[in-house]
C-alpha cells in the first residue's frame, strides 16, 4: 500500500515503483569494479581537489549524504551523477551545483551520532538508465544480523566506482567489537562487515549508500559514517541508520518545496519498509 503526503510518496510493505530500480544488470576495501549503471543513485561530491565524499540520489533534486561531508565550501562543490570512471569522459554523466545543504540538527561531530545530511541540487536531473533514485528504508524497517548488503564508493584513490558485499552486524555485537576503540554505537547507527575483515568502506566513501535488495527494489538502509581503520578484523564499518530519519528527511524536503513557486517535486522520495523475503 502507498500514500502521498506533502508531495513525497511513501511505500510500505512491497508496493514499490519508481525507485531502487536498476535498468542495466550486470575506495571500497576488498571490493571490485562496478559496471556502468549498476548503482544509478550513487553520486560523487567533488571540490577543487576532486572527489571527497559520496552520496545517493533520492529525488530528482535531492541527495542524501553524511553530515561530516558538509564542509565550509560545500556550496561551491559539485555533485556528479551517472559517473563511473572519475578520470575519463562519460557521456552518461551530468553535473549539478549545490544550492542548499542541511545537516541534521542533532549531529554530533565528536560521536558521529545523527551523521546525516541533505543537499539540494541547483536544478533537477532527468532520470536515465544511469541516473535513478534509490528507495529509502522507512522507520519500521528491520535489518537482521547477517542480511546481505552492498556498499559503493570511489574512496580516496579508485577512479572506477567500487562495490563490495558485506553482512549486517547487530548493534550489540558491533558495540562489543568496537568497545574502547571507537565512539558509542547508538540506535541511530547500524554496522556491516565481516568478522575476519578484508571488506569495508573507507575514507572517501563517506556519505555513500549501504543498500539491500528486498526482491523488488534496492533500499538504502545506511549512510557511510565512520569506523576503526578500514577492513580491520572485528571492526565493522558504522553507518547512519536511514530508517530513523524518515520524518526529518520528509520535513526538510517538503518544507523547502512548499516555499517555492513550483511544488511538484517528483513523487520519488519513497520510503520502503524493509524485511527479509526468503
Amino acid at each position: 500500500q502507498s500514500f502521498l503526503w506533502h508531495n513525497i510518496y511513501y511505500c510500505f510493505l512491497f508496493s514499490v515503483t519508481g525507485c531502487g530500480n536498476v535498468a542495466i544488470k550486470t575506495r571500497i576495501v576488498g571490493g571490485q569494479d562496478a559496471s556502468p549503471g549498476r548503482w544509478p543513485w550513487q553520486v560523487s561530491i567533488q571540490g577543487d581537489n576532486g572527489h571527497f565524499c559520496g552520496g545517493s540520489l533520492i529525488t530528482d533534486q535531492w541527495v542524501l549524504t553524511a553530515a561530516h561531508c558538509i564542509r565550509g565550501d560545500i556550496l561551491m562543490s559539485k555533485v556528479h551523477l551517472g559517473a563511473y570512471n572519475l578520470s575519463d569522459p562519460n557521456p552518461n554523466e551530468v553535473t549539478r551545483g549545490i544550492v542548499q545543504a542541511f545537516v541534521h540538527p542533532d549531529y554530533n561531530s565528536q560521536t558521529y551520532n545523527n551523521d546525516i545530511a541533505l543537499l539540494k541540487l541547483s536544478t533537477r536531473v532527468n532520470f536515465t538508465d544511469y541516473i535513478q533514485p534509490v528507495c529509502l528504508a522507512s522507520h519500521n524497517s528491520t535489518f537482521l544480523e547477517g542480511t546481505n548488503s552492498w556498499v559503493t564508493g570511489n574512496g580516496t584513490y579508485p577512479d572506477i566506482l567500487q562495490q563490495v558485499e558485506v553482512p549486517i552486524i547487530g548493534n550489540n555485537k558491533c558495540s562489543c567489537y568496537n568497545q574502547g576503540v571507537v565512539q558509542e554505537v547508538t540506535e541511530n547507527m547500524m554496522c556491516a562487515g565481516l568478522d575476519e575483515g578484508g571488506k569495508d568502506s573507507c575514507q572517501g566513501d563517506s556519505g555513500g549508500p549501504l543498500v539491500m535488495y528486498n526482491s523488488l527494489a534496492w533500499v538504502q538502509g545506511g549512510v557511510v559514517s565512520f569506523g576503526y581503520g578500514c577492513a580491520v578484523p572485528m571492526k565493522p564499518g558504522v553507518y547512519a541508520r536511514v530508517s530513523n530519519y524518515q520524518k526529518w528527511i520528509n520535513d526538510t524536503v517538503t518544507a523547502i518545496a512548499n516555499n517555492l513557486p513550483e511544488k511538484n517535486y517528483k513523487a520519488i522520495g519513497r520510503q520502503i519498509k524493509f524485511d527479509i523475503l526468503q
